[in-house]
């Protein structure tokens, strides 16, 4: 099947990965993970593919993460679709390189609570489906969140307005655009790079998941965090290379399916509320911590007035310069979709 992927170089690395774990039975299946030393990974993905999968089934599943193998973010969908391995679970966001339209799975500030992320995210899927078939050569199979993408800071902040003329790394592009527009300066750096880009001074705050944040140690090279949503929930696609799925027997796409709904998406969602609270109460101290230490960095929480203002930013510059880059067809199919959900709809017509 044809694709049209922009066409990179693979690591070595990851291509002597690969050799090393690839099976070449028909029930076999590379999975790539998303990154290894979060709570995603290790509670859900980790035990997913290696537990349900391979003891309830003829599949052979052979799992590593794109960190692990040495993968560029940006690469993992691209080597999907290329058939480099079988299934693959990274952040949506990682692929709006080659895809601007998929910025709009996930609209900073749009959901709250998980309840309410999860319907803008089936409202989207139908949308995000297309979006994979298309670019990458894949199904979706899954779309869970990481927790809201909150902001660690090294200096005190006390509001939204305490931004301006920070250096700030943003979670994904319309994030960036979200921070340049409230005055901050948005930083592009890798996850694994952040705690030290704020030990040098390189930035001053970075947005991410309360429990990435937690697990990477942010907590060591920050003071304060501010638990306004600014890089909504960095929702992780599950997705199978499309001429993998169509090779397999219907018996075998029903059950995968099915697995992965019931097994792997639904529990997610149904944990993000607590995992939150448990990762805010990690890092501050303000309630007891199952993950290990409590930390105490100072919790903002943000008020009604840098609710308002962000949003308002967020609606009348952020979404009609996505609507530019991706195009009137998806922003129509967004304000018919996750618009109607989250009440908005996009005034920009796209070009």
């Amino acid at each position: 099947m044809k694709t049209n992927l922009l066409k990179k170089s693979v690591p070595l690395l990851a291509l002597s990965s690969l050799i090393s774990y690839q099976v070449q039975a028909d029930e076999s299946l590379s999975v790539v993970g998303s990154w290894s030393g979060l709570p995603l990974h290790k509670q859900f993905e980790q035990p997913f593919w290696t537990n349900t999968i391979s003891n309830s089934s003829d599949f052979d599943v052979s799992l590593t993460t794109h960190d692990q193998m040495g993968i560029g973010t940006g690469d993992v969908f691209r080597m999907l679709g290329d058939g480099v391995f079988d299934i693959a679970m990274t952040v949506g966001d990682y692929a709006v390189a080659d895809a601007p339209e998929l910025e709009g799975l996930d609209v900073p500030l749009m959901a709250t609570t998980p309840a309410q992320a999860q319907k803008a995210v089936e409202a989207a899927r139908p949308m995000v489906e297309e979006i994979y078939a298309d670019t990458f050569n894949a199904k979706v199979l899954a779309i869970v969140p990481y927790p809201p993408q909150v902001v660690f800071c090294k200096p005190e902040i006390t509001s939204l307005s305490d931004l301006e003329n920070l250096k700030v790394r943003a979670s994904g592009r319309m994030t960036a655009k979200l921070l340049d527009a409230l005055g901050a300066q948005s930083v592009n750096i890798s996850f694994g790079e952040v705690p030290g880009a704020l030990q040098r001074g390189v930035i001053d705050c970075a947005v991410t998941g309360a429990g990435s944040g937690y697990s990477a140690g942010w907590w060591e090279v920050t003071e304060t965090l501010m638990t306004l949503p600014l890089g909504g929930w960095d929702p992780v696609v599950t997705a199978i290379n499309l001429d993998k799925w169509e090779d397999l027997s219907q018996k075998d796409q029903e059950f995968l399916q099915t697995q992965v709904t019931e097994k792997f998406e639904k529990p997610v969602w149904a944990s993000a509320q607590a995992e939150l609270d448990q990762d805010v109460a990690c890092l501050t101290g303000n309630a007891s911590c199952a993950r290990g230490p409590s930390r105490n960095m100072t919790l903002v929480e943000p008020s009604s007035s840098d609710i308002f203002t962000a949003k308002r930013i967020l609606i009348e510059k952020v979404l009609p310069e996505w609507a530019d880059r991706a195009g009137s067809k998806w922003v129509k199919q967004w304000n018919a979709s996750v618009g109607k959900i989250v009440n908005l709809e996009i005034s920009g017509t796209g070009k």
